[in-house]
């Protein structure tokens, strides 16, 4: 009886490795170095390779507080950056990461909310540890976003990558974040950062508005919805007490705490619903942000999203910068500058992403850092 209790117990075991518990919720994990337990840094040497970052490191300016050294995310004291993570995307934003340590007065106090794919090719247990080795360091964690949270309201769009389900992360951001966090910065993963990420965090968000970014009220904002919509007196009445203009989702600042308060998630949800049934605009996650917000915006200096370097969804054409001063280069459009590098036929603008790119094929793996 002994043994075969014995073999009972080496079975379940041997069972457990093999197929783990699954875990339906989002979930977070752990950050490890790499090469600290199960040997997974062998499965992305073939397909990324990524020198180490420098070590950045506070000034003595800098607050501080006991709970860093507990790696907690809710020190009152941090810079909160929520990104996506994914296979697609990852040398952009590993070289955003990198940017904004470079230029953030307080390098140690920012810390980085990932979202990772839950079925990406590459695995979140993988994206976290390319994180990890890359910047050892880092203030971060990293959480599984769930398709199927958002996979049944996502219409067809200009361009299939518009589609992608975790491009929708933003929506659920106040779901996903750990409960104290009532702030962040969203960047997309195609932005470098030139400038202190303090001061674009320390800008107030007044009269209970909920979100900030630059907004661009020149645009023709009636382009961004379909005919149908705007020829429907109940549906272009959303618009009729206040005056809505532009502005780019890539670049936000969220106050987490009255987005959970409106329930603005399920405002948006119920907007992606409609466009479902009628079809009311053409682009992806961007429209349902514009209706819900427009008019109602937090307006930064345009600095802060220096947006369309990547040329239109289309062609992806080179385009130049907006006349005045650069705190964020944004290569949104179809155009990425890693890609474009890689084809060596870059714009003139793509040189200024360069310098941030931490990426090395994997036959330059032993080259000593330049």
């Amino acid at each position: 009886m002994r043994k075969f209790r014995l073999c009972v117990v080496v079975l379940l075991g041997l069972l457990y490795l093999l197929f783990p518990p699954f875990c339906l919720g989002i979930r977070s994990f752990p950050t490890r170095r790499v090469g600290e337990g199960d040997g997974l840094e062998m499965g992305f040497e073939g397909s990324f390779q990524f020198v180490e970052a420098p070590d950045y490191r506070n000034g003595a300016e800098c607050p501080f507080s006991s709970n860093r050294e507990l790696g907690l995310s809710c020190d009152p004291s941090l810079v909160h950056i929520a990104m996506t993570l994914d296979s697609g995307y990852l040398r952009g934003s590993i070289a955003a990461v990198h940017s904004v340590l470079r230029h953030a007065s307080c390098p140690e106090n920012v810390f980085f909310h990932f979202i990772a794919a839950e079925f990406d090719p590459t695995s979140p247990r993988v994206l976290t540890q390319l994180v990890r080795s890359t910047f050892p360091s880092l203030n971060f964690k990293v959480y599984i976003f769930r398709e199927d949270t958002v996979i049944n309201l996502i219409s067809s769009s200009i361009r299939e990558a518009l589609e992608n389900p975790l491009n929708y992360a933003r929506n659920y951001l106040g779901d996903i974040l750990d409960g104290c966090v009532d702030r962040v910065i969203y960047l997309d993963s195609d932005v470098v950062v030139v400038d202190d990420i303090h001061k674009l965090w320390n800008v107030t968000l007044t009269d209970s508005r909920v979100i900030g970014a630059p907004e661009y009220c020149h645009a023709n904002f009636s382009n961004y919805f379909t005919d149908r919509f705007w020829s429907d007196p109940v549906l272009s009445r959303v618009f009729s007490s206040r005056r809505p203009c532009y502005f780019n989702t890539g670049v936000m600042i969220m106050d987490l705490v009255r987005w959970r308060e409106g329930n603005y998630r399920k405002r948006i949800e119920n907007w992606m619903e409609l466009q479902r049934k009628k079809r009311i605009y053409e682009l992806g996650s961007l429209p349902p942000f514009l209706v819900v917000f427009a008019g109602n915006v937090e307006a930064i200096d345009h600095r802060w999203n220096q947006h369309g370097l990547g040329g239109d969804n289309i062609n992806g054409i080179c385009r130049s910068l907006h006349p005045g001063p650069v705190s964020l280069l944004h290569w949104s459009g179809k155009g990425k500058p890693w890609v474009r590098l890689d084809a060596k036929q870059p714009c003139p603008l793509d040189s200024l992403w360069e310098p941030y790119d931490l990426y090395k094929p994997q036959h330059h793996k032993n080259r000593a850092r330049d």
